[in-house]
């Protein structure tokens, strides 16, 4: 006995049309065989077909109607394994993508609009993923690169078809050209790649010597890159057309960045942070001391008196923007009191003059150990 078509998807019987589109496309993705490992993809593909065809029936407004009134023999009565799919929605809920084919693979020519035979899309060439690490000072004020990429390239020899010198490719025997062969599976009469041609529908008479009939070969690519001023780890770009070449056009290239550990800032989405060492005479008396920014040094007042753990800001001294050029984070710098290790015996004699001076008593303990604690 069939399962009920709700069920299979897991919704209620008053489910939205959006609602049971949504939840199609969540357990397409999920139980999609290709996206599974080798030892799931029997049972996967099972499962694939069972939700597509609850998603057949339910998304459609009039086959909806007739088997919430007679249940399965309502459908088996009215409609062929084909037309149970014929005017399903089904390209909307994969956006861009080409799910006639995805599905054709499944069901054959119940896919393609009207149910004549489908043509053939040349694949894409596959994405490529490519990380790349930057220094911060890069990062800060954008670079142009040139990338060694490793990916497949169309052979030039075969002209990419996997032929020795370009010759004229056979028409498959077993599929008569078409790259695809009719199977019966229970309720399914499905549609499958040729196991000949690898539904090429055309094979290969003498084998290209260069690719070994690949149609493609392994090189390392050149590839100029313009990194733009704020980059982050979470950044990433991508390059139309930089990808492996595959006889439906090139893939994309993605790149994924790195941003090295700087020793000296910190980076807190577009602000920096940053310790601005001062001495304690500096930090006691006050003056102008001058402060490292990745834009270059520049000149503050500190205030007399001012303490250890002081946070000042420099206005838009931190990262640009990677998404709005306008706009640039800022830098804080935390000031720390630089306590000397080693006195002079005349700093000595000084600084316990100073002590004495404030009431403090010198006995026990470094002159170092007290500053500290001046400047906590």
């Amino acid at each position: 006995m069939k399962k009920d078509y709700y069920e299979i998807l897991g919704i209620k019987k008053d489910a939205s049309a959006e609602e049971i589109k949504k939840v199609y496309r969540q357990l397409a993705m999920r139980f999609h065989p290709d996206r599974v490992e080798e030892k799931e993809k029997k049972a996967a593909e099972e499962r694939f077909k069972e939700i597509s065809e609850a998603y057949g029936v339910l998304s459609d407004v009039k086959k909806r109607q007739t088997y919430d009134q007679y249940g399965h023999s309502g459908i088996d009565q009215n409609y062929t394994s084909e037309d149970i799919f014929r005017g399903a929605d089904f390209s909307s809920v994969f956006g861009e993508g080409n799910m006639d084919e995805i599905l054709g693979h499944f069901f054959g020519d119940a896919f393609g609009g009207g149910g004549g035979r489908r043509s053939r899309r040349a694949a894409r060439g596959r994405d490529i993923q490519y990380e790349v690490e930057i220094p911060l000072e890069e990062a800060f004020k954008g670079i142009k690169k040139t990338i060694k990429v490793p990916r497949n390239e169309s052979c030039r020899d075969c002209q990419g078809t996997g032929a020795k010198g370009g010759t004229a490719l056979s028409t498959c025997a077993a599929c008569g050209g078409q790259g695809q062969v009719m199977v019966n599976s229970g309720f399914f009469r499905m549609a499958q790649a040729c196991p000949s041609c690898r539904g090429a529908g055309r094979v290969i008479k003498e084998t290209c010597p260069v690719c070994r009939g690949a149609g493609h070969n392994r090189v390392v690519r050149n590839i100029d890159v313009t990194f733009p001023p704020g980059l982050d780890n979470d950044s990433q770009m991508r390059m139309r057309g930089e990808g492996e070449v595959g006889q439906g056009g090139a893939g994309d290239l993605y790149i994924s960045i790195r941003v090295s550990v700087h020793p000296k800032f910190r980076r807190s989405g577009k602000d920096l942070e940053m310790d601005l060492l001062v001495s304690f005479t500096q930090a006691a008396l006050g003056g102008e001391v001058t402060a490292d920014t990745l834009a270059g040094p520049v000149t503050m007042k500190l205030p007399p008196g001012t303490e250890s753990g002081k946070v000042f800001r420099f206005k838009a001294k931190g990262m640009p923007d990677v998404h709005d050029a306008g706009t640039t984070g800022d830098l804080y710098a935390r000031v720390m009191v630089d306590v000397p290790k080693k006195l002079t015996a005349e700093q000595r004699r000084l600084l316990e003059e100073f002590a004495k001076a404030s009431g403090e008593e010198v006995h026990g303990g470094s002159i170092a150990d007290k500053i500290k604690k001046v400047f906590k």
